[in-house]
């Protein structure tokens, strides 16, 4: 079967919306677990506004630590602005995560930009781009939007027909943004996006705010998809269902892949022990299947009478 990439997006969109700040040195420790336990790229932060997004203030910080001791691993920093990419550029980055919404009330409200504006500077930075650097299109509301419901698949397809071209070679991933995507739905869009576009390079961000994550991404695995996104412990939350959980989790994800015997280099010992502590962290907001019910196997393991 063909292995699967899993990018693990959980120091970055699983942290940033927690309250309390998580202290740098424990963000260096959730990144170096992760890639020990077998995952090669990991969106470590985000290029923003600090007082906008507190969280990411150390972004920097875990970037250069990154360069300086992980060298197999590939730190991903998610910018929304051709200023936050340049920031990025200049603080080393060299593998950028560019976020741009179909909706335009989401990309208003996330960017305080039009997606025409945000396709102008996207398109300025592409022709920009310094040599070596890795650029990742996430498209954001590509399957429904919290303002506006479903969106048109065929304004994916518009805004990619624009976007692709101006940087062939960027991994382009289709986000659904409210956990409220189908199994259809996902196979239906990148079946038509492959079709449309058959140099491109796709990657699949899932939510499990409404219990579908894994079937979303074993539906895009069946529409030809090899990269996808996931949160250790699940974690991050959708800002739009208060109290839900946000992200798939890798552990999940993994598990399904490897009982499908799809390889992803992902040791699950040490996985899902980083996910026990990510879930303990103060002010998360956790999910997934997996490390609990590994955790109630140990326990009646553990209580089971000896014969």
């Amino acid at each position: 079967m063909d292995a699967v990439e899993i990018v693990e997006v959980g120091p970055r969109d699983g942290l940033q919306g927690i309250g309390p700040f998580v202290p740098t040195a424990a963000k260096i420790d959730m990144i170096e677990r992760l890639n020990a336990a077998g995952i090669g790229r990991i969106e470590i932060g985000s290029f923003v506004s600090a007082s906008a997004l507190p969280q990411m203030r150390d972004t920097p910080e875990l970037l250069e630590h990154c360069r300086e001791h992980l060298h197999g691993l590939v730190p991903q920093v998610l910018v929304p602005s051709e200023r936050r990419a340049k920031d990025a550029l200049a603080a080393g980055a060299r593998c950028l995560a560019w976020v741009i919404s179909v909706s335009e009330p989401h990309n208003r409200s996330n960017v305080r930009r039009s997606p025409d504006e945000s396709a102008v500077e996207y398109e300025r930075l592409a022709a920009e781009l310094p040599a070596g650097t890795f650029m990742r299109l996430n498209l954001a509301t590509s399957f429904d939007c919290p303002f506006v419901g479903r969106v048109d698949e065929e304004a994916v397809l518009l805004l990619l027909d624009r976007l692709v071209p101006a940087l062939p070679d960027a991994e382009v991933c289709l986000c659904d943004t409210t956990g409220r995507a189908d199994p259809a739905h996902v196979a239906s869009l990148f079946g038509r996006a492959k079709a449309r576009l058959p140099g491109a390079a796709f990657a699949f961000h899932a939510h499990d705010t409404y219990g579908l994550g894994t079937a979303n991404v074993y539906a895009a695995y069946e529409a030809g998809v090899r990269v996808m996104d996931a949160a250790v412990a699940g974690l991050g939350g959708c800002p739009f269902a208060p109290g839900a959980t946000g992200n798939v989790a890798t552990e999940d994800v993994a598990w399904m892949f490897a009982r499908r015997g799809v390889a992803t280099g992902i040791d699950m010992d040490r996985l899902v022990a980083m996910a026990r502590d990510a879930a303990a962290l103060p002010g998360a907001t956790a999910g997934g299947r997996v490390r609990a019910a590994l955790a109630a196997a140990d326990r009646l393991c553990a209580t089971a009478p000896t014969v």
